[in-house]
């Protein structure tokens, strides 16, 4: 009985591959369900591209025939009606931008001086944070106030976007601030429901790209043998670009094999979902201690 307590290597490998095939099942169905809504999203905002651009047309084509009915001796006013139809166009013009842009989380609405935006972020369905943004738009486009984080490298974006292509600075802010809030939800579901699997207060930086902590597979163990370091060098990412899990210089095969199985489990997964996913195996780390 005690042998079988022991779980001798070869069981605690053949588990870890098991486990690991069944992460890689999850983590391929949810980025196969990821790339359809965003294709999706895609596909909705081209629709709405269209229409601004069939509106454009239609606008121009008015104008045109405008201009004709006043050439044949039309009682009219052609410069207020050119006026007119050129103000429809625009009003409308910015209407269909604030849709494109209410399809991919951000909304916005006139004000008396430029532009209001919400940028609202999710993760999984479920919502996080909005954040604000008051364009000013005369004499030209610049950002009047806003509560972006400071972290946030908001004036790189708008000094590359701003002037030149708003939705592109729009689309680029919203992934920053989208990544970021994941970043933090993640490393926020750890800590609360995986205490006592870390040892102490996880570190963690402002923009949450760059965690480390010690942890243990088991929930049952009071001791910490893995260090986690978990780097995230593409701030539009939620999942880290460098992961880097130790353990002891004299900790037994079976350790660094788990260590190393962890690793490339928390570049597929969600901080929370790969510890969620460790199940009965970390059972078997006190054994190969």
């Amino acid at each position: 009985m005690e042998e079988g307590k022991a779980h001798p290597p070869e069981g605690v490998f053949a588990h870890l591959e098991m486990l690991e095939a069944r992460a890689h099942e999850a983590a391929v169905k949810q980025v196969a369900m990821e790339q359809r809504k965003e294709q999706l999203a895609r596909l909705e905002a081209r629709v709405q591209e269209l229409r601004q651009w069939r509106d454009e047309l239609q606008a121009k084509v008015e104008l045109q025939e405008q201009g004709q009915h006043g050439q044949e001796g039309v009682v009219t006013d052609p410069v207020q009606h050119s006026a007119q139809a050129v103000l429809e166009w625009k009003i409308r013009k910015v209407k269909s931008t604030l849709q494109v842009f209410y399809l991919t989380g951000i909304s916005g609405k006139l004000s008396k001086q430029g532009v209001c935006f919400c940028i609202s972020t999710a993760y999984e369905g479920t919502y996080l944070d909005s954040y604000y943004l008051d364009l000013l738009t005369e004499p030209e486009v610049r950002i009047h106030r806003h509560s972006i984080p400071t972290f946030i490298p908001m004036e790189q974006i708008a000094k590359k976007y701003l002037q030149t292509d708003i939705r592109r600075f729009l689309s680029v802010l919203s992934d920053h601030l989208n990544a970021y809030v994941r970043r933090r939800y993640q490393a926020d579901q750890l800590q609360e429901h995986f205490s006592d699997q870390i040892e102490g207060t996880m570190q963690r930086n402002s923009l949450c790209n760059l965690l480390v902590f010690n942890y243990n597979p088991s929930s049952k163990s009071e001791t910490f043998p893995f260090n986690a370091r978990l780097l995230y060098g593409d701030l539009c990412c939620s999942l880290p670009t460098e992961v880097v899990v130790s353990c002891a210089p004299d900790a037994p095969a079976a350790l660094a094999e788990m260590a190393a199985a962890h690793s490339d489990l928390f570049r597929r997964l969600a901080l929370h979902k790969a510890f969620g996913s460790f199940g009965s195996a970390g059972e078997h780390v006190d054994g190969a201690q």
